[in-house]
């Protein structure tokens, strides 16, 4: 309960002083992490959570879960075939060549052994932008640079999960299975497609009509009943959820615009709680094991992999260089590499804990640095924030601007 009691007064102080965090360079994201870390076993030792429990697996999935098809209500079907030429670049090359340029670093400075390194490259790779929301969530920032970054962040979760159960398997010495791990992948695309569109369809019937005050229960419902097929079927339940929310928003616009508002306070509820939590993980025992190396690994993978990698993949493309440089730059690490570090942990690696003390540092460091960076670059996009933080509202207005 102390943790409850925790949640609620630091979501108070967080709600109280938004208005003042969207002008600054003050973050509520880092406010729930540097809470978390309080209430610790670090801290003030007020709660205690085992990283290897299920209770932090499950929190940070559900998490990630609505984030993702949160996001995927903002990007429908003519969205993404506008953005699909850097967006396919972000995924088909940048990934790839951030996953290799966390490796490299990751064994020759940390000491990992290369299937292990290779691991954390693969942790590390997906990007949330959730913490950009100054950038991401503005109607005026260059529309463009918001599908480009909505559609990465929503589809490099599920794609990141096949290399990590792959490599996770290399590292465990056992068989990466990849006829399984495809047909997970296939099976998460199939049924967030299938999923919303049969339901969506059938609300086209006469029969079926749903009051205007409860149409926004719609597609939460929705994404309680694939969550579960997902955890049932062990279908890709990320990309499951962004598919889920893309197809709501081509079929149904309007319920995707009625759930607008229900779906930005979910996402951000269960993103606070799991920050929270994932801050008392962090503990000052770990932190001081943590080597020189081991710290050059985290500043490497966001000074200098990320912004390499995806300058590189949008080099010759229509985003100006300025919206090629703020995409470059928001690539935080999220509750995906918090989800897949812990897979590592229950999986029982040799190194387990080291690659969870250099991850969850790693994506602490993020954090840190993008929570707080979003406003002034926003500023730099001639943007000024708000006397609110951003609704993030779905993205359906005209796109002249070629990609």
């Amino acid at each position: 309960m102390a943790l409850v009691l925790a949640f609620g007064i630091v979501l108070l102080i967080s709600v109280s002083f938004s208005g003042v965090a969207a002008r600054t360079v003050l973050s509520t994201a880092l406010l729930f992490l540097v809470a978390g870390a309080l209430i610790g076993d670090g801290g003030f030792g007020l709660v205690d959570i085992p990283h290897d429990g299920p209770f932090v697996t499950m929190l940070a999935d559900v998490a990630l879960f609505t984030v993702l098809f949160t996001d995927g209500q903002r990007v429908g079907l003519p969205a993404l075939r506008k953005t699909w030429r850097p967006s396919g670049r972000a995924l088909g090359l940048a990934m790839p060549l951030t996953m290799l340029g966390i490796a490299v670093p990751a064994h020759f400075l940390a000491g990992l052994d290369w299937p292990t390194a290779f691991l954390v490259g693969a942790i590390l790779s997906p990007t949330d932008p959730v913490f950009a929301a100054a950038i991401v969530g503005r109607d005026d920032v260059p529309l463009r640079l918001r599908r480009l970054l909505n559609v990465e962040s929503g589809l490099n979760d599920g794609l990141a999960l096949p290399f990590v159960l792959v490599f996770l398997a290399v590292a465990t010495h056992e068989d990466p299975h990849l006829a399984t791990i495809g047909t997970e992948l296939l099976l998460g695309l199939v049924l967030g497609v299938a999923v919303p569109a049969v339901v969506a369809l059938a609300w086209r019937l006469p029969v079926l009509t749903a009051e205007p005050r409860l149409q926004a229960l719609g597609p939460l419902a929705i994404g309680v009943i694939l969550y579960a097929a997902c955890d049932l079927t062990h279908a890709n339940p990320y990309l499951a959820a962004f598919a889920a929310g893309s197809t709501i928003a081509t079929i149904d616009p309007v319920v995707a615009e009625r759930f607008e508002h229900l779906g930005d306070l979910l996402a951000e509820t269960t993103k606070f709680a799991a920050l929270l939590v994932f801050g008392a993980l962090i503990t000052p025992d770990r932190i001081a094991d943590l080597t020189l190396g081991d710290w050059a690994v985290a500043v490497v993978a966001i000074l200098l992999v990320r912004p390499a990698a995806m300058l590189l993949s949008l080099w010759r493309t229509r985003l100006s260089g300025r919206e090629r440089s703020v995409a470059a730059w928001f690539g935080p690490k999220g509750f995906a590499s918090v989800v897949y570090v812990l897979l590592v942990v229950q999986a029982g690696v040799p190194s387990g804990d080291h690659v969870f003390d250099l991850v969850a540092i790693t994506i602490a460091l993020s954090i840190v640095l993008h929570s707080s960076t979003d406003v002034p670059i926003a500023k730099a996009l001639r943007v000024e924030p708000p006397d609110n933080l951003p609704a993030g509202g779905p993205q359906r207005e005209e796109d002249h601007s070629s990609e």
